[in-house]
């Protein structure tokens, strides 16, 4: 029998520190562990697999500092969202099941996904991490002789995993936690009501049922559909927000959503809005192809899947006028777009606050046109409203936004010229706009108009264009903004 080489002095003061380190977080558990990639041979059930070809970033560290935290307490809940390909499972599913296997002696823990192979499929990689010397030396645990399963083995020191699909039903078994991950499989399975029934079934009566009083459920997610598990749980005014948030099933539940592009206020990583997730692994590129996708783009991306055709604005309820009521006070706001014959459209929305309380759409100038084309359509309109209408125009973050602005104003001399730093998502900043439409409280004018803009409302926001939404979201903001600070300001001549 051959022996062990045996450390040098320093080497096995270094490799005790690891050890000891790694029993304090699952973080330096993380660190200390080789995490198990692609399969290292080309066998279905083969528990060789090569190293994850990146290091830790930013969102994995958060992932398991949050599942370490949700662990300790009594009836922890936790949702994670996050775009495909960002590693999740790799930390979630595969690394935090083994160290708290043999963090926590006598730990039963049950990981549910869509089907079997890919439960199989994890509770591969999860073994291959106990099989690790390192893995017995901090721990003091292994897999019990006899152990063979992928989806069902228990460990030295009393803990038991167990992984099946969703549907597949775990009658028998007990668990102080659940891992439940990617419980949808595809758009196909998305879209089909009886399967979204089933899936909340399995949970509700299967999963949930098999815990130990004060267990603990993780769920960790693409969000293919807005009713899904989670959007059965979240509360209905749910919009991407991260943190502790009460639920619909009465539970306090720590939300962790990271958008491939952030758009919410307190992302969890602290991200500006506009920043990308992992951009040191994800170039602009590779998010660029998925966001030409709308409903792709705000479900699996965004994390803020809409109904299929939109449903967000009810255009129906718009009221057609033929003429302008006298005494309506108005503004023109604009969403810029600056490339000619394909990109983004501009378009500039005269919107007035009627004497009788309703909203008035006076007016859209819609075009695809460059920046030269733009600017003087800008300065055409202005003249066509008047001096007394005030102009708003969104604003882009830092200084070259404040340039921008200011060289319109200087072009618009004798006009009153806003700028918007624009915050939140667009579905955030329609919202109080399509309240409005959404119970016959706004009018148009009669125009060619028209259907363009209903066609492009009855879509969002996974139509192709929301140019018009975004145009009139910043108008009923601004005047929202002026009724409240009761200025002097213009109606048309």
């Amino acid at each position: 029998m051959t022996s062990s080489p045996r450390l040098l002095p320093q080497d096995a003061a270094r490799e005790l520190l690891i050890r000891r380190r790694a029993r304090t977080s699952a973080i330096e558990f993380a660190r200390a562990i080789d995490i198990p990639g692609k399969p290292a041979v080309d066998d279905p059930d083969t528990e060789a697999f090569a190293p994850v070809e990146t290091v830790m970033a930013a969102h994995h560290r958060l992932i398991l500092d949050k599942l370490d935290e949700i662990t300790r307490k009594r009836h922890g809940r936790l949702m994670i969202f996050m775009p495909p390909g960002s590693a999740k499972s790799t930390y979630a599913s595969v690394v935090f099941p083994a160290y708290i296997l043999g963090r926590n002696a006598g730990t039963r823990l049950i990981m549910a996904s869509y089907g079997d192979d890919l439960a199989r499929k994890m509770g591969r990689r999860v073994r291959s991490i106990i099989k690790q010397a390192r893995y017995r030396h901090i721990w003091g645990a292994s897999l019990l002789d006899g152990s063979t399963a992928a989806q069902d083995f228990a460990l030295s020191n009393g803990s038991e995993y167990m992984a099946c699909g969703i549907l597949s039903g775990v009658t028998g078994n007990r668990a102080h936690g659940l891992i439940i991950d990617d419980p949808i499989k595809g758009r196909e399975q998305a879209d089909s009501a009886t399967v979204r029934a089933k899936t909340l079934d399995a949970y509700e009566d299967d999963l949930k049922t098999r815990l130990i009083p004060g267990g603990w459920i993780v769920l960790i997610q693409t969000r293919w559909h807005e009713d899904d598990i989670a959007g059965r749980i979240l509360p209905d005014t749910w919009k991407g927000e991260s943190g502790p948030i009460l639920c619909k099933d009465g539970n306090v539940w720590d939300v962790v959503c990271l958008q491939a592009r952030c758009e919410v206020a307190g992302d969890p990583l602290g991200r500006q809005q506009g920043d990308y997730l992992w951009p040191e692994w994800f170039d602009r590129k590779h998010w660029a192809q998925f966001e030409n996708n709308p409903r792709t783009w705000a479900a699996l991306y965004q994390q803020i899947p809409v109904p299929t055709g939109g449903g967000f604005f009810k255009p129906a309820f718009i009221i057609t006028a033929d003429a302008i009521p006298a005494g309506t006070r108005f503004v023109r706001a604009w969403d810029l777009g600056a490339t000619e014959g394909g990109g983004d459209p501009t378009c500039g929305a005269l919107l007035g606050h009627m004497p009788d309380g309703r909203y008035l759409i006076a007016d859209l100038v819609h075009m695809q046109k460059g920046p030269h084309e733009v600017e003087a359509a800008i300065r055409a309109t202005a003249s066509r409203d008047g001096y007394g209408i005030p102009i708003h125009i969104p604003q882009d973050p830092g200084q070259a936004g404040k340039a921008q602005i200011a060289y319109l104003a200087l072009q618009l001399a004798g006009y009153s010229v806003h700028g918007h730093i624009m915050s939140g998502s667009k579905i955030t900043r329609a919202e109080p706009f399509a309240a409005q439409v959404n119970v016959g409280n706004v009018v148009m004018v009669r125009a060619g108009w028209n259907q363009p803009l209903v066609q492009e409302l009855e879509t969002f926001p996974v139509g192709r264009h929301d140019d018009r939404v975004d145009a009139l979201s910043l108008g009923f903001a601004a005047l929202i903004d002026r009724q409240s600070r009761a200025p002097s300001w213009g109606t048309l001549d």
